[in-house]
């Protein structure tokens, strides 16, 4: 199982994409974070800290869930529910940083963007992500990448954080064998 980020390469991306989302978003007016739940909003919630210790901004966070705007999870007979999803903060005109830790076919991020636009209509919207693994099925590209790792479709990303019970933060690549353990 290959580690593609340890916890000191994660550390390391987020800081350099902390600076990154500086750079592209001058004086981050109007910038707010949001991540696809649940590895997305930890992306969001850690980029939120390394921001603020960097420049004493606490940018506005909050996770999306976007199950109710997935093209394969959603029928022709089930209407998805917009109030799903409080963010806390109206994102009109606001400059929305949506986080998630794996792009593949783009699906994730399409609802994504799809679940924004219904709680208000931002000014732009910038997609991030800690892991590109290719694969694009949609055309959907990040404006920000932690790293590129290329995948076969027998492949994985599998991605550990602290938050969610991992023992240590690790994102690694496995086969379709090893993910079905």
């Amino acid at each position: 199982m290959p580690v593609i980020l340890d916890e000191m390469g994660l550390k390391r991306t987020l800081v350099r994409l902390s600076h990154e989302i500086e750079e592209k978003n001058e004086g981050l007016k109007d910038v707010v974070l949001v991540g696809v739940k649940r590895g997305g909003e930890i992306v969001a919630g850690r980029l939120q800290r390394e921001i603020e210790a960097g420049t004493g901004i606490r940018l506005p966070t909050a996770g999306l869930d976007i199950g109710m705007t997935r093209d394969d999870l959603v029928s022709a007979f089930f209407v998805p529910d917009a109030n799903v999803n409080e963010l806390g903060f109206d994102i009109t005109g606001k400059r929305v940083v949506l986080c998630d830790d794996v792009l593949h076919t783009g699906r994730s991020a399409a609802a994504g963007i799809e679940a924004l636009f219904r709680l208000g209509r931002p000014r732009c919207i910038q997609l991030l992500v800690l892991v590109d693994r290719g694969g694009r099925e949609l055309p959907v590209r990040a404006d920000f990448v932690g790293k590129n790792v290329p995948t076969s479709r027998s492949e994985y990303v599998s991605v550990h954080f602290t938050e969610l019970g991992a023992e240590k933060d690790e994102l690694a690549v496995i086969g379709r064998k090893d993910a079905e353990k």
